[in-house]
C-alpha cells in the first residue's frame, strides 16, 4: 500500500512539472520562436541575472560542512513521506507568483566519479600535479590523459548515485526532464551509469554541451576526445549543434581562469533558461565548472566530492532592452522595474 502511494507521489510531482512547463511556455513570450531576440534595431534584447534560492536543501547553507556527497533525500530538509510532492508544489507556487521576466528551475549538479587524474593528484600532491604531472599523459603506472577515464572506485560512485536516485524515485521524486553533460569521458560515463537503468524509451537523450567541460587548458586530463569517438562510445547522448570534431579549445600553454569558467557557466544557464520550459534539470560535469555555476549565481564555492550531487534552486530574472537607433538609447526592464540608459 505504501509503495502504491509513493508511485502516486511520483505521478503527482511529474504532473506538477508538466503543468509548470506548459504554464512557463504560455507565460514567457521569449520561449516562442517568433519572439526570440534578434539584435536588430528596435528589437528585444537583454540579459539574465541569476541567484540561488535557499531554504530547501541542507547544502544551501553558506556555512554547510561535513555533508556527504550524496546525503539522504539529496539533502532535502523535508523528510516527510510526501516531501517531493510538496517541494515541487512550492516551486510551482514560486513560478506562479512572478511575472514573465522571472522564473525558477531546479538543478541537480552531479560531479563525475573518481578519475585516474584524481588519483594522480592525490599521489603527487596538488602543487606537483599542477606544476608538472598534469602536463603529461601518465607516469608509467597511471594514464590520465588525454581525457581521463573513471577508476573502479569512480564507477562505484556512479552506481551509488544510481542507488540514491532509485530510492528517491520510489519515494516520489520524478526524473529530471532535461539532462545535460560535459563531453569528457569521465562525466559521460558517470551520467550513463547513474541513469541508464532509470531512463525509459520515452526519456529524452542527454545533450552534450561543450561549455559544461572542466576548467580547460594545460592539464591533459581536460583535453577531450573527438566528436566521432563520443558519438560511437555514447550513442544514447546527442551532441549540441556546432560541436566540433576536434577539441579546438584546449590550450597546452594556458589554463582557463576562474572568471572565465563562471562566464562559461552563465552561458549554459542562459541557454537552458532561454530554450527550455522544463523546470527540473540534471547537469553531470566537474568540480571546477560546478563552482563556476555557483559563482554565476552568487554562491560561494562548494567542495563537492567525486560522485557527489548538489541540488540548487535557481532564480532567473530577464532584463529586456529595446534599442532605438534614432534616439541612440535603450530602455531596460526587468524584475518589475525600468530605467533608461544613455
Amino acid at each position: 500500500m505504501l509503495r502504491r502511494f509513493r508511485r502516486m507521489d511520483v505521478c503527482v510531482a511529474h504532473n506538477i512539472c508538466s503543468a509548470i512547463r506548459i504554464e512557463n511556455r504560455l507565460k514567457n513570450p521569449l520561449l516562442m520562436p517568433e519572439n526570440a531576440p534578434t539584435g536588430k534595431p528596435g528589437a528585444l534584447a537583454g540579459t539574465r541575472s541569476y541567484t540561488a534560492v535557499a531554504g530547501f536543501f541542507s547544502q544551501d547553507s553558506k556555512t554547510a560542512s561535513g555533508i556527504q556527497g550524496i546525503p539522504p533525500r539529496f539533502g532535502l530538509l523535508d523528510d516527510s513521506t510526501d516531501r517531493w510532492t510538496k517541494f515541487f508544489i512550492k516551486i510551482d507556487q514560486l513560478n506562479k507568483s512572478v511575472d514573465e521576466s522571472t522564473s525558477f528551475k531546479i538543478f541537480f549538479f552531479g560531479r563525475h566519479g573518481q578519475g585516474y587524474h584524481n588519483v594522480a593528484e592525490s599521489k603527487y600532491g596538488t602543487q606537483a600535479w599542477d606544476n608538472y604531472w598534469s602536463k603529461l599523459d601518465g607516469d608509467g603506472e597511471l594514464v590520465w590523459g588525454p581525457d581521463s577515464e573513471l577508476t573502479v572506485i569512480g564507477e562505484g560512485q556512479a552506481a551509488d548515485a544510481q542507488n540514491a536516485w532509485t530510492v528517491e524515485v520510489a519515494d516520489g521524486i520524478p526524473l529530471p526532464e532535461k539532462f545535460y553533460c560535459s563531453p569528457m569521458t569521465r562525466a559521460l560515463k558517470t551520467c550513463e551509469l547513474t541513469f541508464n537503468d532509470l531512463w525509459t524509451e520515452k526519456s529524452e537523450s542527454p545533450t552534450i554541451l561543450e561549455n559544461c567541460r572542466e576548467e580547460n587548458g594545460v592539464h591533459t586530463c581536460d583535453k577531450r576526445r573527438t566528436a566521432s569517438y563520443i558519438a560511437k562510445t555514447f550513442p544514447r547522448f546527442q551532441l549540441e549543434p556546432g560541436f566540433t570534431e576536434e577539441d579546438l579549445l584546449w590550450d597546452p600553454d594556458s589554463r582557463e581562469t576562474k572568471e572565465h569558467i563562471a562566464d562559461r557557466a552563465k552561458i549554459v544557464l542562459d541557454h537552458i533558461f532561454e530554450n527550455n520550459q522544463e523546470i527540473f534539470i540534471s547537469v553531470t560535469a566537474h568540480g571546477g565548472i560546478i563552482n563556476g555555476f555557483l559563482a554565476s549565481i552568487g554562491r560561494p564555492a562548494y567542495v563537492l566530492p567525486t560522485g557527489g550531487i548538489l541540488p540548487v534552486v535557481i532564480k532567473s530574472v530577464y532584463s529586456r532592452t529595446t534599442y532605438n537607433k534614432s534616439l541612440k538609447c535603450s530602455t531596460k526592464t526587468g524584475e518589475n522595474r525600468s530605467r533608461r540608459i544613455h
